[in-house]
């Protein structure tokens, strides 16, 4: 039986100011619409600047009174995740929401970013993990800011390895996409006691989209190849479209109901399906000794210290 849909009506967000990384295409692009269209103006935080402006015009199509604009973010190097966060602390203004959404899933071999972590871990954790980090100035001008982390249903295949976070001795595609799902998740959790812990007043919450069909899948499993015809039907029979995959960070990053901490995903079988509902947390995500480990290794390759940067925005 599924369990009970939360409701995701979205409030007036007028005058609130949102990021959202990979906001050209799938998830990234149906919120950027969703929050543009009740009043937020928007950040389209991308690493195509072509593909961006497409997304972008295709949006302003549809809503022509959308206050948005482009952000050049690649979350596999430590520099250009640098520089965004610092075009938006130079703006002075405070960041009401961040939604770090944009990631790979399951390239078939190891391949290392910028900084040479491996490709998974570096661009769907340790990016993000710098990024909001590196943006928590601007988020603590807010009133309420709200930090969203997605996560995945294959966070609960997920399984730390500490002597092997960077998939040097062995690399499994589908092992290090877990692994970098889970930590996401584990993130989400540890910022909101850290937040708790130190007052820094940033409410997190993770979400996941179970199956959402979008470009993810040709991304990184296919190597950017196009799903055959069988293929492309199988997706559209199991998976849900992005309309509905939203609703779960939708929810996590508006809603005055979603718990801090939280965790959201779909309520059906399996959390494939379904309209947004309390997640399970996978037991992996309830240790509470490796959030530390991970938030120490975390600041140790990235160079960013939350502690720090709350400290010198206090004085």
């Amino acid at each position: 039986m599924a369990r009970t849909a939360l409701d995701t009506t979205v409030p007036d967000l007028t005058g609130r100011l949102a990021v959202v990384t990979g906001a050209n295409s799938g998830l990234g692009f149906g919120l950027t619409g969703r929050l543009a269209a009740a009043g937020a103006e928007v950040v389209m935080a991308v690493r195509n600047r072509e593909k961006g402006q497409r997304a972008l015009d295709e949006l302003m199509g549809q809503n022509p009174d959308a206050r948005l604009r482009l952000l050049d973010l690649d979350l596999a190097s430590l520099a250009s995740v640098r520089s965004a966060a610092q075009s938006v602390f130079d703006e002075d203004r405070a960041l009401d929401i961040l939604i770090n959404n944009a990631g790979i899933m399951a390239v078939p071999d190891r391949r290392e970013t910028a900084d040479g972590f491996e490709l998974q871990f570096g661009s769907n954790h340790l990016g993000p993990f710098a990024l909001t980090g590196l943006l928590l100035p601007a988020l603590q001008r807010a009133e309420a800011p709200r930090v969203v982390s997605t996560a995945s249903i294959a966070a609960n295949a997920g399984r730390w390895q500490w002597d092997n976070l960077q998939a040097e001795k062995k690399y499994s595609a589908w092992g290090a996409y877990g692994l970098s799902k889970l930590s996401n998740l584990v993130f989400a959790r540890e910022l909101q006691r850290l937040s708790d812990l130190n007052a820094w007043g940033i409410t997190s919450v993770a979400a996941h989209p179970g199956g959402t069909a979008t470009n993810l899948q040709t991304t990184g499993p296919r190597d950017g190849r196009a799903p055959s015809a069988r293929q492309q039907k199988t997706t559209e029979r199991f998976m849900q479209g992005v309309d509905q995959g939203i609703l779960p960070s939708l929810y996590a990053a508006t809603s005055p109901d979603a718990t801090p901490g939280g965790y959201y995903g779909p309520n059906g079988f399996l959390e494939v399906r379904g309209l947004p509902a309390p997640a399970r947390l996978p037991r992996a995500a309830r240790d509470a000794s490796a959030a530390v480990l991970l938030w120490e290794a975390s600041e140790r390759l990235t160079g960013v210290h939350y502690a720090e940067i709350a400290e010198s925005v206090a004085r």
